[in-house]
């Protein structure tokens, strides 16, 4: 898998469990919302790590983190489906409109980044265009959007339909759009001549099947013995670690070892009591956690890559991926806070 293929992350969505009035909070999904967010930022990490060299360090942070990607389309599919489903055409459009317009915020502030003090860009202003069709080396971690995107809207007017709201029309010739753009881009690029960069507006039967089985997982809340769940995640790291080292790195989030580990971690988190004292803190983070993901690659840049560029190797680089990469979450989940609190978010993220 290249580069621009490892992962992401946190996702925008409504307050856990409150698509309809009077309906409690999930904090369960918070949780695991705000732990998924710092796993991103430890994938990330790691990848810094293992371009420097460090690559036992670098498979191990990677492997502890691979679980985020699939459970974000789980959450996805449970919002969608079952905890906040869309009841209309136009709120189906605003909800795209609310991940379309950071996206592209942040789109634009990583290609000014990169022309500033990274090093030159592959085509520069074309990175631009290219953006248009898919993910740029400059904000390679917003390809997870790209699929994000089209999911959302699959899920959304397969909704609508299937509770017989008003016909989603927009929403339906989006959709359609979306599912011809690839053969048109093609066929646009052979009749005229044009480079037209691969469309990447499209979503994996993988992704289809961890959003709609991890929303039946976390629907249904707690199944078992939480220690089940968790003894399962452990054996499951166990042979993804293993499969990292022997077989393939980056493992590919449809292995059944990623699969594995993934559904036991939504298994152990669905249905846990978080304490009402932590609540408040947790549902601020939870809210916070979209602009995190789009903010903490430059924190990942500007602070983990100098270090794993620097650290010997040993023992101490281990540590410098733990401390790194928890200092680079806690800075994005600290900036997103404070957009959140001067009424940034809507363009933030």
């Amino acid at each position: 898998m290249p580069r621009t293929a490892p992962l992401t992350t946190a996702l925008p969505a409504e307050p856990a469990g409150q698509g309809r009035p009077g309906r409690e909070r999930r904090y369960d999904i918070d949780l695991l919302r705000v732990v998924c967010t710092a796993a991103v930022v430890l994938v990330h990490a790691a990848a810094e790590f293992i371009d420097a060299g460090h690559r036992t360090s670098g498979i191990l942070g990677d492997s502890a983190g691979r679980f985020a990607v699939p459970a974000f389309f789980a959450m996805a599919g449970w919002a969608a489906l079952a905890g906040s489903p869309v009841r209309g055409d136009a709120q189906l459009l605003t909800r795209l409109g609310r991940i379309l317009r950071p996206m592209a915020v942040w789109t634009a502030l990583y290609l000014a980044w990169q022309y500033l003090f990274g090093p030159p860009l592959d085509g520069g202003a074309k990175e631009a265009v290219r953006a248009l069709f898919g993910s740029v080396e400059a904000a390679f971690h917003l390809w997870y959007l790209y699929a994000y995107v089209p999911l959302l809207l699959l899920l959304g007017v397969a909704v609508l339909v299937l509770k017989q709201r008003a016909t989603p029309r927009w929403s339906t010739l989006l959709l359609v759009a979306v599912a011809v753009a690839p053969v048109l881009s093609e066929d646009v690029r052979t009749v005229t001549g044009l480079p037209l960069p691969a469309w990447e507006w499209s979503v994996s039967l993988s992704s289809l099947g961890y959003a709609v089985a991890g929303a039946a997982l976390l629907a249904a809340g707690r199944r078992g013995p939480r220690p089940l769940w968790l003894a399962g995640a452990a054996l499951a790291l166990t042979a993804l670690v293993v499969y990292q080292f022997t077989v393939r790195h980056p493992a590919a989030y449809g292995s059944v070892a990623v699969a594995a580990l993934t559904f036991a971690v939504l298994g152990a988190a669905a249905g846990v009591r978080v304490p009402e004292r932590a609540r408040a803190l947790l549902g601020r983070l939870s809210d916070a956690s979209f602009g995190t993901y789009l903010v903490h690659l430059l924190f990942v840049m500007v602070l983990v890559r100098p270090v794993a560029e620097m650290v010997p190797h040993g023992v101490a680089a281990p540590l410098a991926l733990a401390v790194t990469a928890t200092a680079a979450a806690a800075l994005s989940f600290a900036a997103s806070l404070l957009w959140g609190r001067l009424g940034l978010r809507r363009w933030l993220g």
